[in-house]
């Protein structure tokens, strides 16, 4: 029996009555808008703090976790002993080409060289600013033994550009690797990286390995059932979520939660006390590609003064610095 994220004929769907999917008409309307009334963002590339990373080399110690930012959705996250890495993009530009597309405002925290061995890569969806096809080559040949998990229908394309797919997994599957347990998580979103449109699924990742747990969300709108993934995943050390490329949001507010629902995300997923952990949001998916209309500076600022109007400790929301890495207590 298909379960409702699936459509009969071998796709996939967001089975929320309110997840609209961008259509071909809504780009048009948006690049009108954007011609006839474009917004003017000042930033300027390399403005944005940045620091040498301090994971440990060749890998941590087996009750230690941490999470470097190389950017966007980009980190690597060490725990159970393994050095795990998140949507990999080591290329200048997210893009099908590297001549044209957006292009990064900041380097990536984590020089390609000084990566350290990779054990495992967990790919939510197959859009530019996450699967990047050089990069996965590059992992290929400098991280042979590296394994991939990936969504539904996602592994033949990795493994057809030479890397290790271990698992495809449908929401909620869960598999072991070494000692972790990974889970994938239902999203809000679509897949896609030309006119064919979600042949393949979206995910969010919990990596867990005993008690230790991180949450990687991955791209997704504001969906019903963050408390219900909290309730069966959870508790959790940390969770990664988006808080950037939510402008227009007549427009991006079905695939890409703006910063104040990040916090409300947050806090459907933690309702239930997290276990009695003090977790930290750790913010994604900004400062590194302009992909929409807010300004690139705008997303730690409106996450920030949410977080504050919700009552959180200062020190439990992380907006890192590109390249830092920070220990999970």
């Amino acid at each position: 029996m298909p379960m409702d994220h699936h459509t009969p004929g071998g796709g996939f769907r967001n089975p929320w009555p309110d997840a609209r999917q961008p259509v071909f008409t809504g780009m048009l309307r948006w690049a009108v808008t954007r011609t006839v009334k474009p917004r003017i963002d000042r930033t300027k590339r390399g403005q944005f703090p940045k620091t040498e990373p301090s994971f440990a080399l060749p890998r941590a110690g087996p009750t230690e976790v941490s999470l470097t930012w190389v950017g966007h959705a980009t980190f690597l996250i060490q725990i159970g002993g393994l050095n795990v890495l998140t949507d990999p993009v080591w290329s200048e530009r997210c893009s099908p080409v590297q001549f044209a597309g957006p292009r990064r405002y900041m380097s990536p925290g984590i020089p390609f060289e000084q990566l350290p061995p990779i054990d495992l890569v967990l790919q939510t969806h197959d859009h530019y600013d996450h699967l990047d096809d050089l990069t996965v080559r590059r992992l290929a040949d400098a991280h042979p033994e590296a394994r991939w998990f990936a969504p539904l229908r996602l592994g033949g394309w990795l493994a057809e550009r030479g890397v290790r797919v271990e698992r495809e997994l449908d929401w909620w599957e869960t598999a072991e690797f070494d000692s972790l347990a990974i889970t994938s998580t239902p999203a809000q979103h679509f897949s896609g990286r030309s006119f064919q449109r979600n042949r393949s699924l979206w995910c969010g990742w919990v990596v867990r390995d005993g008690k230790r747990a991180v949450y990687f969300v991955g791209d997704t709108g504001m969906h019903p059932i963050f408390s219900e993934i909290g309730a069966r995943c959870g508790p959790f050390d940390a969770i990664i979520a988006p808080i950037g490329a939510y402008d227009p949001r007549w427009f991006m507010a079905p695939v890409h939660i703006a910063p104040e629902e990040a916090v409300d995300a947050y806090q459907e997923l933690t309702a239930g006390g997290n276990g009695g952990f003090r977790c930290p949001l750790v913010a994604m998916h900004w400062g590194t590609f302009k992909l929409t209309d807010e300004p690139m500076t705008e997303p730690p600022e409106r996450a920030r003064s949410t977080w504050y109007k919700a009552g959180f400790a200062d020190d439990d929301l992380w907006i890192l610095k590109h390249g830092e890495t920070r220990l999970l207590p």
